[in-house]
């Protein structure tokens, strides 16, 4: 296979300047088309990052341009439909999340991938962002202990200043079976099984504290257990200031972050002892905070978002495409996802 893959995007809303930024600076990609209904969209997308040519019509992208690999960022309820085009087509597909609005139809989309042999890979960016890769490796290297608690916590107010709380101009997510917050409980699900096992009781608690009729839900909140491990999956619109927090807690310590501003929190034995452990923990911290404000600081002046995961992913998939090796998420990874978030969906498990 060529060095460098024919990359395509369909749907230039919000998260498509992530994906054309990555797809624009890559030796592993080449832009040969941008795609959207709107023909202002399209156009600015494609002078804008240095594509080839702009679409209206995704097919006859497919047709002219013929990418090997198409970026599928349109709203949830149209993946499956567009995925299926493209994979028919004999293009791999990069899915935003969530890949698909039901379990069943995510069995009937990846089936559809392997008789087509074309790849089908969900976007889980959050899981490829810095700080979740040094609490996996403190996990690995048991500085942890066995991990026994995983909470993943987002506060995030999407009923004023933002796209979804715009009762004229309804979001599409607003239709999904949990409406907003099926947008966001996919990240949340990916991260929290990163550290649980097979879930084997679930618990799920389902708000509309608002009342009106826009949103399904502005609250949720879950409980999952898997073996002795328990998981606690959090979303609400009411506490401020905005958050994505994950914390792992095991039998020798824990550890936190919040990716909205990274820092990486680890609370675990030192090798003073037990009496001097908590100074030293303090003390470490201490700095690891200090030095993550500076760093934040930057990020903020230099207008940069959390999606330093996104980037990771991407540039690990197309190598992975090209060198011909296991794709970084894998069917396991996607299926897990989708069956956990139909069973913190499902009416027998609410509460």
């Amino acid at each position: 296979m060529a060095t460098a893959l024919k990359a395509a995007v369909i749907g230039t809303g919000g998260i498509s300047k992530e994906h054309l930024n990555f797809l624009q600076k890559s030796e592993r990609a080449h832009l040969v088309g941008v795609c959207d209904l709107s023909p202002a969209a399209a156009n600015y997308a494609c002078q804008r990052f240095g594509a080839d040519s702009a679409y209206l019509d995704y097919r006859q992208m497919l047709e002219n341009a013929k990418p090997d690999v198409v970026h599928v960022l349109t709203p949830p309820q149209t993946h499956k439909s567009i995925a299926t085009d493209c994979l028919e087509a004999g293009v791999h597909v990069i899915c935003e999340k969530p890949i698909t609005p039901t379990y069943a139809e995510f069995k009937e989309l990846w089936s559809i991938s392997q008789n087509c042999e074309s790849h089908l890979i969900e976007d889980q960016n959050y899981r490829f962002n810095e700080p979740i890769l040094a609490i996996e490796k403190l996990v690995a290297e048991g500085t942890l202990g066995e991990v026994q608690e995983v909470e993943v916590r987002m506060s995030l107010d999407i009923r004023s200043n933002s796209p979804y709380g715009d009762a004229n101009l309804p979001h599409p997510v607003h239709k999904l079976p949990a409406g907003v917050i099926h947008d966001f409980i996919t990240h949340l699900s990916y991260l929290a099984l990163r550290f649980l096992p097979d879930c084997e009781r679930v618990s799920a608690a389902w708000s509309n504290h608002g009342g009106d009729s826009l949103f399904k839900y502005d609250d949720f909140d879950a409980t999952i257990i898997g073996g002795s491990v328990h998981g606690r999956l959090r979303f609400s619109c009411y506490t401020q200031p905005d958050c994505f927090m994950v914390t792992v807690r095991g039998s020798k310590g824990y550890a936190e972050t919040d990716l909205f501003q990274p820092y990486l929190r680890c609370v675990v034995p030192r090798s003073g002892g037990k009496q001097l452990t908590p100074l030293i923990n303090q003390f470490v911290n201490g700095w690891e905070f200090m030095s993550a404000s500076l760093i934040n600081f930057r990020r903020k002046i230099l207008q940069k978002t959390p999606y330093e995961g996104l980037q990771r992913l991407l540039d690990q998939t197309y190598q992975a495409l090209i060198e011909g090796k296991p794709l970084p998420i894998s069917f396991e990874d996607m299926e897990r996802t989708s069956r956990l978030v139909e069973a913190l969906l499902a009416e027998e498990n609410r509460r």
